[in-house]
This record gives structure tokens, sequence and C-alpha cells, in this order.
């Protein structure tokens, strides 16, 4: 199955092409038979480079989530960002769920000097 992205994601996949072990100078080094090859990665809005798909794509949580889990993604209720909740009750991004844990923290905390 060829995923297509949208522009957002294929900028994003653009940037994320130079973390990629096999991208020399916007070549491919998989795809070289003797005469440079474009990276396909860096000129397509689908995602047909496996390696890609397996060792780079998941750099980015969002964006593989984004492609790989259209069904599953929740949109977090503090920053708007889409993620892939590890829980059915889940209603935050793990960074904004972090922040959230600390502010509820610092809340309850601070009503419990108030009341002493």
């Amino acid at each position: 199955m060829i995923l297509h992205m949208n522009y957002q994601q294929y900028r994003t996949a653009r940037r994320l092409v130079h973390s990629c072990c096999n991208y020399d100078c916007g070549c491919c080094l998989l795809l070289d038979d003797g005469e440079e090859c474009v990276c396909p990665q860096s000129i397509t809005y689908s995602l047909i480079c496996k390696w890609f798909r397996a060792a780079v794509l998941p750099l980015d949580a969002g964006l593989c989530a984004a492609l790989f889990h259209r069904a599953d993604m929740k949109k977090c209720v503090l920053c708007g960002g889409l993620y892939l909740p590890k829980s059915n009750r889940a209603k935050y991004c793990p960074a904004c769920a972090e922040q959230e844990r600390r502010r509820k923290t610092r809340d309850r905390v601070r009503r419990h000097r108030a009341d002493v």
C-alpha cells in the first residue's frame, strides 16, 4: 500500500530525508547502480521507500501516526495536535500530558497547603 501525503506532511518528510543513512547529497545510495539516482522521498508525495518507512519515519511520531494510524488517531485537547493514544481514556498528546499532570499536581498541592 502506497501512502499519499499532503503538502505539510511532505515538507516534514523532506526534512526527515536528511536523517536517512542512505541519503548522500540528494542521492540514494540504495538505488545507486553506477550512476547517481535521486532519493525518491525527496521528490514525491507518496511513501515509496521501504527503508524510509521502517527506519526514518518513526523519528517523527506525529507524522508516523498521521500516515499509518489515521483511524486510530486522536486530537489533543490542549494543543490540537494528532497523536496515537496508548489507552481509550487518553485526552492529551504525550508532551501535553506531562504538562497537564504537573499543572494538576501543582493545583492540588496548592489547595492542600491553603487548607492546612
